[in-house]
Parts: C-alpha cells; structure tokens; sequence
C-alpha cells in the first residue's frame, strides 16, 4: 500500500500481529482495512487464510515478525503461550529488539506481565505493553473495545493510532501489569455480570413470563447495560455460536483474580461464587463452550 500524509504506508510503523484466533482475526483485519501494512503469524496457518486474501503478509515464525516488524502485536490464550511466543526457539527474543515494541491484547497475570516484560527487556531491548481488552469478538469486529494498557507512557502514544483502528478507546492505566490488573477488574463485573443475568432470566422464564423482553423492559433503568441488553436474548434464543467467550477463559481470569485477592487481603466473595459457577459449567458442558451457557445449568431439561 502507498504512503499518504495520513501517517499510513511509509510513513507509518513497520506491524506485525501474532495469534490468530476469535479477537485476533478481526483485530488484524482492522488494520488492513485502515491502510496499514501487516505481516501475521498464527501456529495453525489456515486461520490466517482470509487475512492473506485481504492483503496481509503470512511469516513463518514469531521470529520473522520481531525482524520485520518494530510494533508488534499479540494476542494468545495464556500465559504459556505468551511465554513460548517470547522465548521459544524461534520467540521475539531471539533477534536485537532495541526499539521496537510489544503490544499484548492477552489476559494473563498482571505478575506474568512484569515477568516477561522484564525478561524480554534485558534479552535483547525490547519494550512492552500489556494492553488486555474488553468487548468480545463483537467489539472486535465492529473496532469498539476498550483497550486497558499497563507501561511507558511514550510508548503508549507511540501505539495509539494504530490501537485506535481496532478499538473505541485506549486508556492508559499505569506501569507494566496495570492494564492487566484493570482487565482482572472487568472480569470480575463481566463474570458476576453474566451470572447474575443468566439466574435472573431463568426467574423470569421459570414464573412464566417472558423473559426475552427483560432488555426491552428494563432499558433506561438501572438494572440496565450492556450485559443485559447483549447476553440476555443469547440466553432466552440458545444463541451460543460463535461464542462471545469460552467458559475456560473467563474462568482463568476469575482464579487469577483470586490469586490476586489473596496475594493483597482482598475479599472477593462475588467473583468467587461466580468462579464456582463457571467451573461447574466447564464441567458439566465443556471449557471451550459459550460461557453463556451458565444459563442451561438450573434447567435440568435443557440439551
């Protein structure tokens, strides 16, 4: 693609945009539709098809992106995968990274972000954000999440504009870690959020009246959100593909935020029944359905 005065092609940052799954496909399509060159790389290659045919540069390696790219762009399911993605054989840390920077869209332990982070810094130079977000793959798709970004300050302007082709907003929440310690705290509103809505939609079915008009019915008041107007008819029409989010995740951020809760005297009883509610949906539909799905366990005859 050419450079305009707009700041994209060549005058704009060399990308790269590592993980390919539910947000990171249509993150990265973001940024080619905006004009931007990008190079991608995925562990399962035929993800990345459609964004090859949309103008996207398929690299062998993570390795491949760290050479090509000065900002690059992550998104992977844990902290493992960050971790190998960084440091494995052919990682991000195995080429000279002075000045080039790293944009982390994963949700993982605020600790684990200040662990690599610093790793990664002393390996070859390399600088690092923690930027989790919120808004599922809807928010992906539409460019509407809200992005919560833990590092440098300057470093967090030098990414804005490209950020900002994939989200609604990009707040800056403090050093290393503070973007994921914010996203714990989304967890905790979102899971608890997610119960709370799946118990009282099943009140209002289960006393006979209908339940899919509670969105309608309470818009404007204050039991009214996102949530509500969002997973409610999910729930009420048995809409679960694709999912908005695996049970597995929101799971894993609930136990982090425990971890966290204990590490600083923090009672959380709310995130923790909610926990116990998601773990008993991994168990009894599986890690990788739709955490909505909360809503089948008090109805015995439910498929």
């Amino acid at each position: 693609m050419t450079g305009t005065g707009d700041g994209k092609g060549s005058r704009a940052e060399k990308l790269g945009y590592l993980g390919l799954g539910m947000m990171g496909v249509p993150m990265a399509r973001r940024l080619l539709d905006a004009g931007y060159e990008l190079a991608i790389w995925n562990r399962s290659a035929a993800k990345a098809k459609s964004l090859v045919e949309a103008g996207a540069k398929l690299v062998a390696d993570a390795r491949s992106i760290a050479e090509s790219a000065s900002i690059i762009f992550m998104c992977v399911t844990d902290a493992t995968a960050v971790e190998e993605v960084v440091f494995g054989s052919t990682g991000l840390a195995s080429v000279p990274g002075k000045g080039k920077l790293v944009v982390d869209f994963s949700s993982i332990h605020p600790e684990a972000a200040r662990d690599i982070a610093a790793r990664l810094k002393s390996a070859n130079g390399m600088n690092w954000i923690d930027a989790p977000v919120s808004g599922g793959t809807k928010g992906a798709e539409e460019g509407t999440l809200a992005v919560m970004a833990g590092g440098d300050a300057t470093d967090i302007e030098r990414v804005r504009p490209y950020v900002l082709a994939m989200a609604r907003r990009l707040t800056h929440m403090g050093p290393t870690g503070a973007g994921q310690m914010t996203k714990l705290c989304n967890q905790v509103i979102v899971g608890c959020a997610m119960a709370v809505l799946a118990e009282a939609t099943r009140l209002a079915s289960n006393a006979g009246i209908d339940a899919g008009k509670l969105p309608e019915a309470l818009a404007g008041g204050f039991a009214d959100s996102i949530p509500l107007q969002l997973f409610v008819p999910r729930m009420v029409q048995g809409i679960h593909s694709p999912p908005l989010g695996h049970i597995a995740t929101i799971l894993k951020d609930l136990d982090t935020v425990a971890d966290v809760a204990q590490a600083t005297s923090t009672p959380v009883p709310m995130a923790s029944l909610a926990a116990q509610i998601f773990r008993l949906g991994k168990a009894a539909r599986g890690a990788d359905v739709d955490a909505l799905e909360i809503y089948k366990l008090s109805a015995a005859k439910e498929s």
